[in-house]
């Protein structure tokens, strides 16, 4: 294939996959070749607890990771213009902002 060539994607959705799945947040971290992003649902409501270390009463709110995503460094830059260009088009058409 000649690299100079324009590059169109062909890209299918499995069946399995079209409803998606929902999440709570998203933890994202890195090695020196990929970039991970664990997104994350909440699985019961939090609880009270006691840290064992430090002996300090903290909230322990229990979650599932729903999809991790693996990309490489290089692919962070268009991901990141792709999510500042739909949150623009979404405050567009929702009136709404971000919260700051």
């Amino acid at each position: 294939m000649a690299e100079d060539l324009p590059q169109q994607f062909e890209i299918d959705l499995p069946p399995e996959n079209i409803a998606g799945s929902y999440a709570d947040f998203a933890n994202v971290w890195h090695t020196p070749t990929v970039f991970v992003m664990d997104f994350v649902t909440l699985a019961q409501p939090p609880r009270e607890d006691t840290n064992a270390d430090t002996g300090e009463r903290v909230a322990v709110v229990p979650a599932r990771v729903v999809s991790r995503i693996r990309i490489p460094p290089e692919q962070v830059f268009e991901l990141a213009k792709a999510l500042t260009q739909q949150l623009e088009f979404w405050e567009q058409e929702t009136g709404r902002r971000s919260p700051s």
